[in-house]
């Protein structure tokens, strides 16, 4: 299983009740009301937006190719994960029915666990965010390098523009929670455009005859759906991300559930369309040997196809850039509105932005970045996306936990959901190797003196 581990990391475009006490209600409800941005500007759009934005990224543009090995086999892994993002959906889309407070996992956990499971989600959540943000910057550098390639061998350049990518995202962030929804809504129509082009033209000039075997490795059943599905999972990161600016939202409670189940659903029919798309377009043998299977595809439309698809991975890349840099800033300002983290994280400006969280967010990336930078663009990119890949799913279980704890003593329907989301969860999780889960509990635990040290500061 370690190559199909290893596949799945590098395909990773990313690297977490309703009863709320009444001291915190009232604290939260005391900053609102000196906030001008309370007038809930945000609408379904939004939110779906950064839903789908996030979750299709860069690894899609890969994913063909990745799985051609596996034949027609690996639409059964589309199928698992597909129906068990949807699952985790209807989870967060009833965890986020109960309340209207930004933070997404984070208080749906503290809602059901208490503070210091809520802070150590947070916190895991909130670092796997920041740490893929330079990650997602080099994807994008990676994709500019077709139309420059002498960049493919000068790593400083390469930061440079990252870094100016990054900076420009926490700009647009800053400027106002209108600014940066609509921003990150068209880039997720533009990125979906070149995606629906190569669908459309499969339509037009596909053919079966270059489709896969049903199993052309010959490997046994349960091995063949436990490796695509590992290797596809990772690419519904990112579901959760719509419920995160709920404090905004307009009738949040209704838009909020809406726009994650409709959303994931959005990028459940791209993902699998697009890999009939095009298995239907290339040779199974020239997609298994291809490193760009979309502009492979896009050869149909003329010779502007792979530069339209090149375009489209940069638009893309940039987009879920763009979304992760929104829901890195508003985590910890979810945490500072329960007085679990220093109180000018929850400051704004008047454009309902956290300035001061933004600029943490972008110091910390940029550090990280540069820190890095001499690894060259494949291993640095590899690296910071296996530091952030567990923490996608430890919220993904706990929240889970959270709605089955809820759900099993009103109604049998959402506790079987949830337990399945449980499970689907787990096994995503111990797909991700000891190693990583092994790191990933040692970060968590830093977290629990962090949170006693912030929470005596506080009083």
């Amino acid at each position: 299983m370690s190559h199909t581990i290893s596949g799945a990391r590098h395909i990773i475009t990313l690297c977490v009740s309703a009863d709320i006490h009444l001291t915190r209600h009232a604290y939260i409800l005391d900053l609102n009301i000196a906030s001008s941005h309370q007038d809930r500007q945000l609408g379904f759009w939004a939110c779906w937006s950064l839903t789908v934005g996030i979750m299709i990224g860069s690894g899609i543009f890969l994913l063909p190719a990745v799985l051609a090995p596996y034949g027609m086999l690996s639409f059964a892994g589309w199928l698992i994960t597909g129906g068990g993002s949807v699952l985790l959906a209807l989870v967060f889309a009833r965890l986020a029915s109960r309340t209207r407070q930004s933070g997404g996992v984070y208080i749906y956990t503290r809602d059901a666990f208490g503070d210091l499971a809520g802070f150590l989600v947070a916190w895991g959540y909130w670092t796997c965010y920041w740490i893929a943000i330079p990650a997602m910057a080099l994807a994008f550098v990676g994709y500019l390098a077709v139309f420059f390639p002498h960049l493919a061998a000068q790593p400083l350049p390469q930061a440079l523009i990252a870094l100016a990518l990054m900076w420009v995202s926490i700009y647009i962030n800053i400027r106002g929670l209108k600014e940066a929804t609509s921003v990150q809504l068209l880039m997720t129509i533009f990125k979906l455009i070149p995606l629906l082009l190569i669908i459309g033209l499969a339509l037009i000039s596909g053919s079966t005859s270059t489709l896969p075997e049903t199993n052309p490795k010959q490997l046994p059943l349960f091995e063949t759906l436990t490796a695509t599905a590992l290797l596809t999972m990772w690419a519904f990161s990112g579901m959760e991300a719509g419920a995160m600016p709920a404090g905004d939202v307009k009738d949040a409670e209704r838009t909020v559930p809406r726009a994650i189940v409709l959303g994931t659903l959005t990028v459940a029919f791209i993902y699998i369309a697009l890999t009939a798309a095009v298995m239907s377009l290339v040779s199974a043998s020239e997609l298994a040997n291809s490193t760009a299977p979309f502009s492979a595809a896009a050869a149909g439309l003329g010779d502007w196809g792979p530069e339209l698809i090149a375009v489209g991975a940069l638009v893309s890349t940039a987009g879920a850039l763009h979304g992760t840099t929104f829901v890195a800033g508003h985590i910890p300002m979810a945490v500072a509105l329960d007085k679990l983290a220093p109180a000018w994280f929850a400051q704004r400006n008047s454009g309902g932005s956290p300035t001061l969280s933004l600029l943490l967010v972008g110091v910390l990336a940029t550090i990280l970045l540069l820190a890095n930078y001499s690894r060259g663009l494949i291993e640095m990119f590899t690296f910071l996306v296996m530091m952030s890949t567990l923490a996608f799913m430890v919220p993904m279980l706990v929240c889970s936990l959270a709605e089955f704890i809820y759900s099993r003593k009103s109604t049998k329907l959402w506790t079987a959901v949830a337990l399945i989301a449980m499970l689907y969860s787990a096994f995503a999780i111990l797909g991700s190797g000891f190693t990583t889960i092994l790191w990933g509990l040692l970060f968590m635990t830093l977290g629990v003196p962090l949170f006693y040290l912030l929470r005596s500061a506080q009083k």
